[in-house]
């Protein structure tokens, strides 16, 4: 039998701990834009010590209408010292934070409300009830129809079947069916269809094209339709390839989605994170802190900390913790900050004829040469360039998009990914419309461009793009 005891045993070990700061620094590296300014915001308001500096004089604007374009990493940085770093003397720290304390000259003025100059964009639904409302239908056909129109998706399609709006409503199925008929006539034209093909039917017969070679095309021979197989249409219904090509062309100024034109979504737009402007031959990055809260400590507790008689310890200790709370957001907004100029810098030095030339220069580049370039880690990098945008003289560019996989050219040079897209798309852009060149084809052309690539890499690459097919892509008119 076995003889079981307990004892004690003393073992060293070494292993990372992430410290609340250093999870806040990595949790702020990989915020976007917006989301850091909001971030930013929620803090100001849980922190008494911190404030944003009110100061509205822009030190970049030099004499006359020219801005200068300041280096941020030649400015001082407020608020990090290294005797505050080590936490040993919060007076000391306190005393070194120069802060300016701004008057509000604002005078008080009477401004237009924010809706009187904003409106509200009409959408799909509203549209519908509005017309629901002005038609002549009776109340209970009225309730009906406002179960058929807020079961309509965004392309205004019927999404839920007559017999399921039988059980919502408790009419019978001809009543539902009869409002239906009527919405279907409602503007836009297509709308509350149950399908593609009854959309373009609605369509139709909207445009008194009913019993007519468009209605049968549409009917009978949508997928032919879609494939671009007017042969086989022609075929079918006895007649000429050109009086199918003319039906064909009314057809193809219908709309499948005629809820989208009322779609209430909204724009989103970019705003870059960092700047990389060509002056004379060289180029210069600028970090773009506009709209970026500029974070001080408020002077009152700076003040009031600094008395060492007029405070009781709890109130002390919570400034201090605060304190160190707000010093730790500042100094990891500055790391933030300096660690995307850094890599932008690398990009910019291993994509340079990228930003010289265009796309079709761009190399292959993988997280790893960036991080050894800068002295990081994969990850870090990887952070640094989630949801960041930087505004080229080629455009607007996720930090991503420099970070592409290689394809082999038969001169042993690698190729960008990208750069074989672009190529791809500028193939297609002149092909002949009347004979598009097949992947098969694009293969061949490629290979006297020195790119050696599969057939079916290349189909992965042209859907990668948006780009139909060949046999879709065929214009016979």
């Amino acid at each position: 039998m076995a003889n079981l005891q307990l004892r004690q045993s003393l073992t060293l070990s070494q292993q990372l701990v992430m410290t609340p700061q250093l999870q806040q620094a990595i949790k702020l590296l990989q915020l976007s834009r917006l989301e850091l300014i909001e971030t930013i915001r929620q803090e100001i308001e849980s922190n008494p010590i911190l404030e944003e500096e009110m100061d509205v004089e822009d030190e970049r604007i030099t004499g006359g209408n020219e801005l200068e374009l300041i280096d941020p990493w030649k400015l001082p940085k407020e608020g990090v010292s290294e005797q505050a770093e080590r936490e040993s003397d919060w007076e000391a720290y306190l005393s070194e934070f120069q802060s300016r304390w701004v008057e509000d000259t604002t005078e008080d003025r009477e401004y237009p409300s924010f809706e009187a100059f904003t409106s509200q964009k009409t959408n799909l639904y509203s549209h519908l009830m509005w017309q629901l409302n002005l038609s002549k239908l009776t109340e209970e056909q009225k309730r009906i129809g406002e179960y058929i129109i807020g079961n309509l998706n965004e392309d205004g399609y019927l999404i839920v079947s007559i017999d399921e709006l039988v059980k919502m409503t408790g009419h019978s199925k001809e009543e539902i069916e009869e409002v239906l008929g009527v919405i279907q006539n409602f503007d836009p034209v297509g709308v509350a269809a149950r399908d593609t093909r009854e959309c373009l039917l609605l369509q139709a017969r909207f445009h008194k094209l009913g019993n007519t070679i468009v209605e049968k095309i549409i009917s009978e021979h949508l997928q032919n339709l879609s494939n671009k197989r007017y042969d086989l249409i022609a075929k079918n219904l006895k007649i000429s390839v050109d009086e199918v090509l003319k039906a064909v062309k009314i057809i193809s100024g219908f709309d499948p989605k005629p809820g989208r034109r009322y779609s209430d979504e909204h724009t989103i737009y970019i705003v870059p994170d960092i700047y990389i402007v060509k002056v004379g031959d060289d180029f210069e990055i600028i970090l773009n802190e506009d709209g970026l809260p500029k974070l001080r400590i408020n002077p009152f507790y700076r003040d009031l900390i600094s008395q060492k008689d007029s405070v009781d310890e709890k109130t002390r200790e919570y400034i201090q913790d605060k304190l160190k709370s707000a010093m730790w957001l500042i100094k990891s907004i500055h790391q933030r900050q300096r660690t995307i100029y850094r890599v932008t810098e690398s990009i910019l030095k291993f994509q340079r004829e990228f930003f010289e030339n265009g796309i079709a220069y761009l190399k292959p580049l993988v997280l790893r040469d960036v991080a050894e370039d800068v002295q990081m880690h994969e990850s870090t990098i990887s952070r640094v360039t989630s949801n960041k945008y930087v505004h080229t003289p080629q455009g607007i560019f996720e930090l991503k998009f420099f970070f592409n996989s290689a394809v082999d050219g038969f001169d042993g040079k690698a190729v960008s990914s990208e750069t074989v897209k672009e190529k791809i798309r500028e193939i297609i852009r002149s092909e002949n419309k009347k004979r598009p060149f097949s992947d098969q084809e694009i293969v061949e052309i490629l290979k006297k461009h020195n790119i050696n690539i599969a057939r079916r890499t290349v189909t992965k690459y042209r859907e990668a793009l948006g780009i139909l097919p060949s046999r879709k892509r065929r214009e016979i008119y």
